[in-house]
Formats: structure tokens, sequence, C-alpha cells
């Protein structure tokens, strides 16, 4: 199967370009009950991972040791802007554990919140891997390394025990053999898993429902996602999508964004998992596109839908701030009777 139209770019009344891609949705079975374009292509699913990367820091015993509260969770969880607040929980991370911020093997880039990079940049300060949107991530790496008294130099690499324990957590909680799962390199340095679509969507759908997990499993799933909608703010940030959203679902959806354009969606009143992959990867198209799913499946209230607005329907702005345009999802789900 191929991909889809899933989104128009209309500039006027005029389709001026298309975004295609695939849509999958599960549930805790791991039963396709909806899905458009192809369930079954192999994506990265880049951060969207990052819910079920954060298992082993709570399974480990890390999380307890060092007293991870939702913040500290939630953050491990994030692809952050950068923001104050998101930098003091990494360095507060970071301290707990007895490690400074060279520790942090997630490379360097400019904070996401333009506040923060022109704070920087005026106070003559250098550009650190705090800032760098995955740094949350690799402050749980870290304190799981550190708790398990393994290296602390190498924790981003394929074959340490910290990954060898991730690979493993996204093997079970998406039902794919280890050994299937393409490995690649994230942005941020650490391996990134490939795997069909579906089974990314079933990894949040077991999450969503525990029903399938052993219960200590369940109660770290459990611990993990309720951490990310008590704390949204720290999975995203100001004008994020994810913290919107969570927001928005006041208790009911958790989301994860992954780079080249994945989404992921896990529903506690369905049970339900969701994974959406915008085909050439354009971010812009991705938000779209999932509050589109959520609605066809009658899963937000009016007040969400107006809640989530400014993403389903996102306006084309020229350089005057003037709308000239607007992104416009365009499918329908092929369900699976």
């Amino acid at each position: 199967m191929s991909s889809v139209n899933l989104v128009n770019v209309l500039r006027g009344n005029h389709i001026e370009s298309s975004h295609r891609g695939h849509v999958a949705v599960v549930d805790a079975d791991g039963r396709l009950l909806y899905y458009a374009g192809n369930p079954e292509k192999v994506v990265y699913a880049r951060s969207s991972m990052k819910p079920i990367q954060t298992i082993p820091v709570v399974e480990t015993g890390a999380a307890d040791r060092y007293e991870f509260k939702d913040d500290d969770l939630s953050l491990c969880c994030a692809s952050h802007n950068g923001e104050s607040f998101h930098t003091d929980r990494v360095l507060d991370i970071l301290a707990r554990t007895g490690l400074e911020i060279d520790a942090l093997q997630c490379g360097t880039h400019p904070p996401r919140w333009e506040e923060t990079y022109k704070k920087l940049i005026l106070a003559g300060e250098q550009v650190t891997p705090l800032y760098n949107n995955c740094s949350g991530k690799h402050s749980g790496m870290l304190a799981t390394a550190k708790h398990m008294g393994e290296d602390i130099d190498s924790y981003y690499l394929l074959d340490h025990p910290v990954q060898q324990r991730i690979l493993d957590a996204v093997s079970e909680m998406c039902n794919y053999p280890r050994e299937q799962i393409e490995i690649g390199i994230d942005g941020c340095g650490v391996p990134v898993h490939g795997l069909p679509l579906k089974n990314i969507a079933l990894g949040f759908a077991k999450m969503a429902n525990t029903s399938q997990l052993s219960a200590s499993r369940a109660e770290t799933s459990k611990r993990i996602i309720t951490a990310m909608m008590n704390a949204p703010e720290m999975v995203g940030g100001t004008e994020r999508f994810c913290s919107d959203f969570m927001k928005v679902g006041n208790g009911r959806f958790f989301g994860k964004v992954g780079a080249e354009a994945v989404y992921c969606v896990g529903d506690l009143k369905t049970g339900l998992g969701i994974a959406v992959k915008i085909e050439d990867g354009n971010a812009r198209a991705v938000y779209p596109a999932i509050v589109h799913v959520l609605a066809e499946l009658d899963l937000l209230s009016e007040e969400q839908q107006e809640g989530l607005a400014s993403y389903y329907r996102p306006s084309l702005e020229n350089a005057r701030k003037e709308k000239i345009g607007e992104l416009v999802p365009d499918f329908k789900l092929i369900s699976i009777n």
C-alpha cells in the first residue's frame, strides 16, 4: 500500500501543495481498527518513542532513588523548548545524580524558545547541551546509568545497558521482534527505532490500556503518562502542540511528537493508540492530521476541537502577518470491520 493525501496546503482557494502520509489506529490487543495509507510501513519513531524509552528510568529504580516527581518524568519524555523551567529541571536532575552538564552527550543546538536564545546572546553565554530539546531524556538515561553503576560516558551507545534496556522495552511494548527493529542514530546521538507504524501505535495503546501488561509494567506506564498529563508544559513548552494538546485533553489523552513528522497518541478512555507519519517529513502537516484523526473517530468534544482549532486548520501568513491561506486535512480513515 502506498501513502495517501492527508493534508492540503491552500493559498487562497487553490491547493498549492499537499502532504501525503500514513495513519494507524490500533487497540491494546494489537488489532488494527482504522488506517490510511500503509499502516505496515516501517518508520523511525524518533522522539515519539520517549514515553516508552522512559520505562527503564522507573523500572530500574532510578526514578525512586533520585526522587523523580511528575515534572522530572514528564521532562524525560520531552522534546522541550529550552525554556528556563526546562533547563532548571534538567540541572536539578543532574544535581541529584551528582553529575554536571558535561555528562550530557546529546550535543548542542540553539534553544527552540526564541526568548531564551536572545537572553543567552545578550549575556554572552554559550549554548550548551542543557538547551538541547532532548536533554531531559538524556538526564533520565544518565540517572539510570548512575543508579545501576554503569559507565557514564558511553550511555548513549547502542551496546550500553541503558540502550539495551530501552530496546527491550520498545520490543515488548510494540510487540515487535527485537532483532527486526531497524536501528539508526537520532539527532541527539542515541539509537532510534524503526518498526511498522501500527506497532508504534500499539505501544501507545498498551500504555493507555494496560490490561495486556504485567502489574509492574502497568504501574510504570500509568506513572509515566500521568506525569506527562500532570506536567504537560515539560513535554514541549509554550506554544507547543504536545503541551497544548494534553492540556485540552484534560487527563484523557497523552501524545508525543517525533522528528520528520511523526505523532502518536494514547487515549485512556477507549484504550486506542494512534500513530501518524507524514511522508515528506514536514512537521507543519502532522498536527492537522492527528487532530483530524481524533475528530474522525469522534474522540474530541466540540470544546476540545475549538481548543485545538489553531492546530487543526493552521493559517498561512505572509511577511506582513496577513492570512493568505491555510492547511486543511482532507482524508477519510478506512475502517476494518
